[in-house]
């Protein structure tokens, strides 16, 4: 439209003017500032969203599950086993010649450490035995036994072994004043033949009141099926 369009007036030409500056002109854009959150809120906010996760969930009901626990492994009773091999009557075992002779001969003190090995073992297995790094099947415990109850529960759980295909067992013989026990344990493993060797326990494992005993493996054994 031309200024000097008779149709309009001046007034009005003037007005059309300012309108057209205004519907030109770039309207401010308005930038939304970000309010910061306090703690509190922040932490309602994620409460909020938890619970809406979390509805329709339901505590689960531990009356409906089972407590387990680990049963610790105790020594065996010697006058029990040697109970149990007196009513089951002669074992494999039992072939094995324990003469009581080389424990007379042979005495030991209370507090010596007791320590044996074939020539044929290496060394390196010894020393796991001695530092007591090799873990033992079972033990037995032959305090308060008689002489022939300790050997027929050494006989035993050496059998024992033997079946379970385990080669290390725990003997606790004690180390009373005169030592009878720890004596004849000492010249019953060196004459059976399963035994390769055996030492005196470490002081956390019953020290000189215990032997640590190092057994053939079954499969080595011809009677071994």
């Amino acid at each position: 439209m031309s200024k000097h369009d008779s149709s309009l007036s001046k007034d009005q030409f003037n007005l059309l003017k300012q309108f057209k500056k205004q519907i030109s002109a770039p309207r401010p854009v308005e930038v939304e500032v970000p309010v910061e959150k306090t703690p509190e809120q922040v932490y309602e906010e994620e409460l909020d969203l938890f619970r809406k996760q979390m509805q329709g969930v339901q505590k689960i009901d531990h009356g409906n599950t089972a407590k387990i626990d680990v049963p610790r492994k105790k020594k065996l009773d010697a006058q029990i086993l040697a109970k149990r091999a007196a009513a089951m009557g002669p074992m494999e075992t039992d072939e094995t010649v324990m003469s009581d002779t080389q424990a007379i001969l042979n005495p030991v003190g209370s507090q010596a450490s007791l320590s044996y090995r074939i020539a044929t073992l290496q060394h390196r297995v010894f020393e796991d035995l001695k530092a007591g790094n090799l873990r033992w099947y079972e033990a037995v415990d032959l305090h308060g036994c008689t002489v022939e109850q300790a050997r027929m529960a050494v006989l035993q759980i050496i059998q024992m072994a033997k079946e379970a295909n385990e080669n290390v067992i725990k003997i606790v013989h004690g180390k009373g004043p005169e030592a009878i026990l720890k004596t004849y344990v000492n010249g019953w493993l060196r004459q059976h033949r399963d035994v390769l060797a055996f030492v005196s326990a470490p002081e956390k494992q019953g020290g000189t009141g215990a032997v640590l005993v190092l057994l053939k493996r079954s499969e080595k054994n011809p009677k071994f099926k």
